[in-house]
C-alpha cells in the first residue's frame, strides 16, 4: 500500500469541496510548498490567502474572514501556529468561536535536523488548554481523509497536527473505521482480559499495532487504541479499554507532561485505578536525526514499545 503525506491529503479534500463551496479560503504563512497547499493556491487564488512569515496575522485573518461568513483553514508549521500565534488562537479563534481550522504541518519532530526550535512536542498540552479548541492528530493519510470531511461539516475551532513526510498507514483503503470524536480500535486483543491496553495518537499509532503483533507472538495479549481525537478526549474508550487490562501504555510524539499520557492516567486513575506508563520524548531538547531515527533512538518504534509493555507487566 502506498505512502501519502496527512497534509497532502487535506489540500486534496478541500480542494474537491472548494469546487462547489466558494467559502472556503485556505491562509498560508509562506507555507503552501511545505504544507503541500501550492495546488489550492493555482486553483483556487481567489479563495488563498498568502499572509507570509506572519503566523499571528495568519490566525486573526483567518478569524476575521470566519466572521465574514468564510471556511477558514489556516495551514502553517506547527511549531509556530501553536506557540507563535498561541493569544491569537486563545482569543481569536476559540474564544471569539469562529469557523476557523488551525492546521499545524511538519509536527512533532517532523523537522528533524532543525532542531527545537522548530519541533512541536508542546502543542497537545498547549492547544487542549484553550477552551473552546478541538484537538485532533491522524495517524495515517486515510484517517485524515475522513477527519477532514467531518470537519468541513461543522463550524467549531479546532486545531490539526500532521506530520512532514508520508508515513507507512495504519488502515487499509477499503477499511477505514473512523466517528467523530470516537477512539478507533486498532487491536482489540483478548476480549475476556488484555495484558496491556496501548493507546497511542499520530504517527505513535502504527508502531503500536505493530508492537502489539510482536507482543502476541510471545504470548501476550495487547490491545491498541488510536485516540486521534484528544479533546474531546474518548473516555468510556479508554475506560473500556483500561477496564480489560492489567496495565496501561500510552505512546505519543509529545513531551511527557500534559499530553495524552497526562490525559489517560487522569481518567484511568478517576475511573478504573491501575498502572499507567507512558512512552513519549524526553523532556530535553531531542538528538538530530531524521523522524525515524528520533523514534528509533527513544525507543518509539514496535520493538521499544513491545518491550515496554513486558517491562510494566513483570
Amino acid at each position: 500500500m502506498g505512502k501519502t503525506a496527512n497534509k497532502q491529503i487535506i489540500c486534496e479534500v478541500l480542494m474537491e469541496a472548494a469546487k462547489e463551496d466558494k467559502d472556503i479560503v485556505a491562509l498560508c504563512s509562506d507555507s503552501r510548498g511545505s504544507g503541500s497547499f501550492t495546488p489550492f493556491a493555482d486553483t483556487y487564488p481567489e479563495q488563498f490567502v498568502e499572509t507570509g512569515i506572519a503566523e499571528q496575522n495568519l490566525v486573526s485573518i483567518a478569524a476575521g474572514l470566519a466572521k465574514c461568513g468564510k471556511k477558514s483553514y489556516a495551514v502553517s508549521p506547527a511549531c509556530f501556529l501553536s506557540t507563535r500565534s498561541y493569544e491569537q488562537c486563545k482569543v481569536d479563534v476559540a474564544y471569539s468561536n469562529t469557523n476557523v481550522k488551525l492546521i499545524g504541518i511538519s509536527g512533532g519532530v517532523s523537522y528533524g535536523a532543525l532542531g527545537m526550535s522548530h519541533h512541536s512536542a508542546q502543542d497537545i498540552a498547549a492547544m487542549s488548554a484553550i477552551p473552546n479548541m478541538r484537538v485532533y492528530i491522524p495517524s495515517d493519510h486515510l484517517q485524515t481523509r475522513e477527519l477532514t470531511k467531518a470537519l468541513l461539516k461543522d463550524e467549531k475551532p479546532a486545531y490539526i497536527r500532521v506530520g512532514r513526510n508520508a508515513v507507512d498507514p495504519t488502515y487499509e483503503e477499503d477499511n477505514v473505521p473512523f466517528e467523530m470524536d470516537h477512539a478507533t480500535v486498532v487491536t482489540e486483543g483478548n476480549t475476556n482480559g488484555n495484558d496491556v491496553a496501548i493507546i497511542a495518537c499520530g504517527e505513535m499509532v502504527k508502531p503500536a499495532k505493530d508492537a502489539a503483533r510482536l507482543l502476541k507472538a510471545e504470548g501476550i495479549s495487547a490491545s491498541v487504541l488510536d485516540m486521534y481525537c484528544i479533546k474531546p478526549l474518548d473516555e468510556e474508550a479508554i475506560v473500556r479499554m483500561a477496564g480489560n487490562a492489567k496495565a496501561v501504555l500510552t505512546v505519543e510524539e509529545h513531551a511527557p507532561f500534559g499530553g495524552l499520557g497526562s490525559m489517560v492516567a487522569q481518567v484511568t486513575g478517576r475511573e478504573c485505578p491501575k498502572k499507567v506508563v507512558n512512552m513519549s520524548l524526553p523532556d530535553a531538547p531531542v538528538i538530530t536525526g531524521t523522524s525515524k531515527e528520533v523514534f528509533d533512538y527513544y525507543g518509539l518504534n514496535a520493538e521499544g514499545i513491545a518491550n515496554k509493555a513486558k517491562e510494566i507487566l513483570k
